[in-house]
């Protein structure tokens, strides 16, 4: 008997719900080995709920073995070749925004960082990442580690409520700089994307994330003392990084 997974979603306002549906459905069709079956869904109710087949694996965690870290990429990549019909759009830049747009730490490396970053928008990098890419694929959008499942041989995808359209610089850029993966520092590596764009978006969400961790943040009590003083100097450090092929 195949063992179901039911999905119960805490939050729907931007339709996560129907995005999940929407999502498991068209993965599926192209990808049957590399996601869950979706089964049902109860759209209208409070909360909502979407029924899906239990993958085999566990999740992974960081540091990643080499074997773990190839194959996360593989699932990746393959992902990236599933048809896109939606137009790309450039709203990414608003989670760099959620840093500057807030209130500007009172003083330290996080005060820095944010001075920084409000300069970030007098230079390249917004009029790129504004720019439509070359290659637009259908991004996870939520590369949580423990959303890839490990069984020792491959790399199975789950959560697919982010899910949008995007570019390959960008799903790395979102990758390399989540918190659940700051122990395996080589992954962004083993892609091969723009490193312009690459950096340009990974210095986006190093604002996301620093905006996150400082007090008041939705990450701040989930994170130790002193994550968003090493957050600030990992955003100065990009922001002074080059790019290289």
């Amino acid at each position: 008997m195949t063992e179901l997974f039911i999905k119960v979603f805490q939050a729907w306002d931007r339709g996560e719900h129907i995005r999940e549906w929407d999502m498991l459905q068209h993965l599926h069709r192209h990808l049957p080995d590399l996601v869950p079956r979706p089964v049902s869904a109860s759209l209208d109710a409070v909360p909502p709920t979407v029924t899906m087949t239990v993958l085999p694996g566990t999740p992974l965690s960081g540091p990643l073995s080499p074997a773990q870290a190839d194959a996360l990429v593989a699932a990746i990549t393959r992902l990236w070749t599933v048809p896109c019909d939606e137009p790309w759009n450039d709203g990414d830049l608003a989670f760099a925004r959620r840093l500057t747009d807030g209130q500007r730490p009172s003083a330290g490396v996080t005060a820095e960082a944010y001075d920084a970053a409000l300069a970030w928008w007098d230079g390249p990098d917004p009029v790129l990442l504004s720019t439509e890419p070359s290659r637009v694929v259908l991004g996870h959008g939520d590369p949580y580690l423990a959303n890839y499942l490990w069984d020792g041989t491959i790399v199975r995808l789950v959560d697919f409520e982010d899910a949008r359209p995007s570019d390959p610089a960008a799903e790395v850029a979102i990758l390399a700089e989540h918190l659940s993966t700051r122990d395996s520092p080589t992954l962004p590596t083993l892609f091969d994307v723009d490193p312009v764009r690459l950096l340009a978006a990974r210095r986006l969400w190093a604002m996301f994330w620093l905006r996150r961790l400082l007090p008041g943040g939705p990450s701040a009590d989930r994170n130790p003392p002193g994550t968003a003083d090493l957050q600030a100097r990992r955003l100065l450090h990009l922001l002074t990084a080059t790019a290289t092929a």
